[in-house]
């Protein structure tokens, strides 16, 4: 997946301007999907280039005109070759797994510190994810919540197997 598929994607719920879309990367799909607002705008400029979606200059009255994007027919038909494509190939990056994999030389204290830090990390996402709320009507809304609860159900998960890792390493600190 690029970024441009996950942009075309929330366009075609509806047109949104650039910070729109930056704010639902923040509330919808951040468990998923990172981008900032400067890859948003960067990949915005090359898709408008491309002919994937058209942008309308909207006037305001006391701050800068609003640019509202919307998908074209070009980009609605890249969004539904890209949606019916074969599956990517998993390659997950995991950068707390890299660092916990090589973490031996911190010492049982220091891998039970990194295993702390994470705890926080991750029951702040969990909790933020709880926070958001439950989308009901059609289907789109119905796998936007499917999404959501894959989120925090990976979180709970991920919170459970830190405790199972720490009971583990404490064990092998009283031996």
């Amino acid at each position: 997946m690029q970024l441009r598929h996950a942009i075309l994607g929330l366009l075609d719920v509806a047109p949104q301007s650039g910070y729109d879309l930056g704010r639902a990367f923040a509330r919808s799909v951040a468990h998923f999907w990172h981008a900032d607002q400067s890859q948003i705008y960067r990949t915005l400029d090359r898709m408008e280039t491309d002919g994937a979606i058209s942008t309308e200059t909207v006037p305001q009255r006391g701050r800068p005109d609003r640019k509202l994007h919307s998908l074209t027919d070009a980009g609605r038909t890249e969004l539904n070759e890209w949606l019916r494509a074969p599956l990517e190939v998993l390659q997950p990056k995991e950068p707390f797994l890299a660092r916990l994999f090589f973490a031996a030389p911190l010492g049982i204290s220091g891998v039970l510190a990194l295993l702390d830090e994470r705890e926080q990390t991750v029951r702040s996402a969990v909790d933020q994810l709880n926070a958001l709320p439950r989308a009901s009507g059609d289907l789109g809304a119905l796998l936007r919540t499917a999404t959501l609860e894959a989120g925090i159900r990976q979180g709970e998960a991920e919170l459970e197997w830190l405790k199972d890792t720490r009971r583990m390493l404490e064990a092998e600190a009283e031996r």
